[in-house]
């Protein structure tokens, strides 16, 4: 938790500032909205986390949250039982990462190059699937329907509940069992880690793989909340998604990461989306803030990180 205290005190401060000036960014149903709003992003994120931890980045990530939705969707209509469409559809998510991912250890490429490329591939297809239409389907009846729109209390979305558990569960795979141990070690020093017996590719499939279908979960819960899925839903939030993994404190240079991070990191990116139309500002420019920030955390990170050796070389030095 204490490496998470500068954010939870940045979005704390942001929030007191914005609610001091416009009393109504306070108001319990605006807040539950921006927890709406954060849920899918946020899911995404939280896989984004182990992908940076090994020094890679997934594009595509909002063209699989997309086509996996859009499946889902289709299943739905052709009269697939909700809850068994949702299932197939985390499942292609999976495929999805696990086709970036072959790609990737086959072609000895990075994930950044080569998601660039099935970026563009993803999205034709989901546009060749829906036909540049909203897939909605019809009968909504399914308890499936009722669970991803219900609210717990009155108060709480459902899916809200499953992106916090979700988020939780993927803190304790990082940092408690085999699969975080090797994700850490192998962003910390692939060289080291191939030596301790490490299969580095492997654990970049595994991590692809599991990006995938967390993109998968996202959409298939998506379509349940949503009632539907536009043909361009999610091409905008790779962006947002990087930008709150990096605010949230995980490096770029891998060997770590948080998970806690990045969905305050993804509040922060809510909290000034929601900010600039509380203060009369274009949405339009939420894009350019988003950019910037992540400019300033990455320069403050370097930042960190120049101090932090040079007192470590003072010291040697002093020796």
């Amino acid at each position: 938790m204490p490496d998470e205290l500068g954010v939870i005190v940045a979005l704390v401060v942001m929030m007191v500032f914005i609610g001091v000036a416009r009393p109504r960014f306070l108001n319990p149903l605006n807040l539950l909205t921006l927890l709406g709003h954060t849920t899918f992003l946020g899911m995404l994120a939280v896989g984004m986390v182990f992908l940076l931890a090994i020094r890679e980045i997934d594009l595509s990530v909002g063209w699989m949250f997309n086509l996996s939705a859009v499946v889902t969707a289709l299943l739905m209509v052709a009269g697939v039982n909700p809850w068994l469409a949702a299932f197939i559809g985390i499942l292609f998510g999976a495929l999805l990462g696990l086709f970036n991912g072959a790609l990737a250890v086959i072609l000895r490429l990075p994930a950044i190059i080569v998601t660039l490329g099935t970026y563009s591939m993803f999205q034709g297809l989901s546009l060749v699937v829906d036909n540049s239409r909203a897939v909605v389907p019809q009968d909504q009846t399914s308890s499936f329907f009722t669970f991803a729109s219900a609210k717990i209390g009155k108060i709480m979305p459902v899916t809200g509940a499953v992106f916090l558990v979700l988020a939780i569960a993927m803190h304790y795979v990082l940092h408690r069992t085999r699969f975080g141990y090797r994700v850490q070690a192998v962003g910390s020093n692939p060289e080291a880690a191939a030596l301790a017996g490490i299969s580095n590719a492997t654990v970049r499939l595994q991590t692809l793989v599991h990006m995938g279908a967390i993109c998968g979960l996202s959409g298939a819960l998506y379509v349940g909340f949503r009632g539907a899925i536009d043909p361009n839903e999610g091409s905008d939030f790779v962006l947002a998604v990087v930008a709150a993994v990096i605010i949230g404190g995980t490096p770029l240079s891998g060997g770590s990461g948080t998970v806690i991070g990045a969905v305050i990191g993804m509040l922060i990116i809510q909290v000034i989306s929601s900010g600039l139309i509380f203060f009369g500002i274009d949405a339009t420019w939420s894009t350019f803030v988003t950019g910037a920030v992540i400019v300033i955390a990455v320069s403050l990170d370097q930042l960190v990180k120049y101090q932090r050796n040079r007192r470590a070389e003072r010291l040697k030095a002093g020796r």
